[in-house]
C-alpha cells in the first residue's frame, strides 16, 4: 500500500507518497484544479491510503477520493497545528507530514457527512448570515432616527411591525440624503425579510424528512431551528464513543490547564459550529423558563449568586446537549427523570 500526503490548494496540489515501510518515494506539485490530482492517483493504483487537511469543499475531494482508494483520512486543521507546532512551514513539508500521520494511524480524523447533511449545514449557516444582515440593517435604522433626534411616538407599535415599518416610511427626515439611505435601507430589509422566509421554508421541508427534528422538539424550549441544526451537525449520533465528547464537539466544555496536582478551568472553548451553539444556548434560556425541573437546575447552580448566572447557563446547555443525544440514540420522547421531578415537588 501507499501512504500519500495531501497539501491541497485551489489552484495547487503537493502530493507526498510514502511506500510501505514508510520511506518518501517521491514529492510532486500539481498544478491545476484537483481533477488533475484526482486523475493522477489514479495512475498510482487501487492501493492507495490518502489523507488531506479538512478546507473549503473538501466534501467533493473526499468523494473523489473514496471512489477508487481503499482508504482516504481527512484530517483536522486546528489538531494538525497542535501536532506540529515548527517554524518551517511549506506545502512539501506539510504534505510529508501528512502522509507520515497517515502511515503511523494518527491522523486527527473528522467526521464527513453526506452530500444532503453538508447542503442542509450550508443552508443553516447562510439563513444565520441573513438573519445577521437583517439585524445590521435594523441598527442603521436605528442609528439613522439617533442621529436626527427622532423617537417612535408611544402610539405606534413596535418598530419592526407593520404599523412601525409604515410610520419609519412616512417620518419627516430633514435632508434628501436621509431620505435616500431610508429608502434604501428598507428596500434591503425587505428584500431580507423574503429571503430569510424562502430560506426558513425550505429547511421546514428538510426537517420534515428526519424524524429526529420532531424527536428533539419534545423537549420545553427547543424549536424547529435548534433541533435541525444540532441533527445536521451530529449527523450520525453513534460516531460517539462517549456521550461527554458531545459538548466538546459543540465547545460547551470549559478550557483545562492541569499540571502537578493543580487543575485551572478557564472560559468554554467555542470549538465546533458557532451557530449550533448559539441556537442551543438560546434554547437552554427557554429551557430554563418553561421546564420547571432544569429551572431547579438553574437555581441550584446560580445558588442564590447573579454572577453565576452564566455559568450556569452554560451548564445548562451542556446537559441539553447530552439529553438531546441521548434521545437520538434511544429514539425516546424526552421525559425528565423521576429523581429530578421529586426534587421539584
Amino acid at each position: 500500500m501507499l501512504y500519500i500526503g495531501l497539501d491541497v490548494h485551489h489552484k495547487t496540489t503537493t502530493c507526498c507518497v510514502l511506500d510501505h515501510a514508510g520511506r518518501v518515494t517521491h514529492t510532486r506539485t500539481l498544478r491545476g484544479p484537483w481533477a488533475k490530482t484526482v486523475a493522477f492517483l489514479q495512475t498510482l493504483g487501487n492501493d492507495l491510503a490518502v489523507c488531506f487537511e479538512a478546507s473549503v469543499g473538501y466534501g467533493p475531494l473526499y468523494e473523489a477520493l473514496a471512489s477508487f482508494c481503499r482508504r482516504v483520512e481527512v484530517a483536522h486543521p486546528g489538531h494538525l497545528r497542535l501536532i506540529f507546532r515548527s517554524k518551517q512551514k511549506n506545502d512539501r513539508v506539510d504534505a510529508t507530514k501528512l502522509a507520515k500521520l497517515l502511515y503511523l494511524d494518527e491522523v486527527p480524523r473528522v467526521h464527513v457527512p453526506g452530500l444532503d447533511v453538508r447542503a442542509w449545514r450550508e443552508l443553516i449557516e447562510f439563513r444565520r448570515r441573513s438573519i445577521d444582515k437583517r439585524t445590521k440593517v435594523k441598527n442603521q435604522l436605528r442609528c439613522l432616527l439617533r442621529a436626527y433626534a427622532i423617537s417612535k411616538p408611544r402610539e405606534v407599535p413596535g418598530l419592526w411591525t407593520r404599523g412601525g415599518l409604515a410610520w419609519l416610511e412616512r417620518v419627516a427626515l430633514p435632508t434628501a440624503t436621509a431620505q435616500l439611505k431610508r429608502e434604501l435601507l428598507l428596500d434591503e430589509l425587505t428584500h431580507l425579510k423574503t429571503q430569510i422566509n424562502r430560506v426558513t421554508t425550505q429547511l421546514d421541508r428538510i426537517a420534515a424528512d428526519h424524524p429526529g427534528v420532531a424527536l428533539l422538539m419534545t423537549i420545553p424550549g427547543v424549536g424547529p431551528r435548534t433541533a435541525e441544526a444540532f441533527v445536521a451537525y451530529v449527523d450520525d449520533p453513534h460516531r460517539f464513543e462517549k456521550a461527554n465528547r458531545v459538548p466538546s464537539y459543540f465547545g460547551l466544555v470549559p478550557s483545562q490547564d492541569a499540571s502537578a496536582g493543580v487543575n485551572r478551568l478557564g472560559h468554554i472553548t467555542k470549538r465546533g459550529p458557532a451557530t449550533a451553539r448559539k441556537l442551543l444556548v438560546e434554547a437552554s434560556w427557554q429551557m430554563v423558563r418553561h421546564c420547571p425541573q432544569t429551572r431547579a437546575y438553574f437555581d441550584r447552580l446560580v445558588a442564590g449568586k447573579p454572577e453565576r448566572r452564566k455559568i450556569a447557563l452554560v451548564a445548562v446547555a451542556h446537559r441539553l446537549v447530552k439529553i438531546m443525544h441521548a434521545m437520538l440514540k434511544s429514539g425516546e420522547v424526552y421525559r425528565p427523570r423521576k429523581q429530578e421531578v421529586m426534587n421539584v415537588k
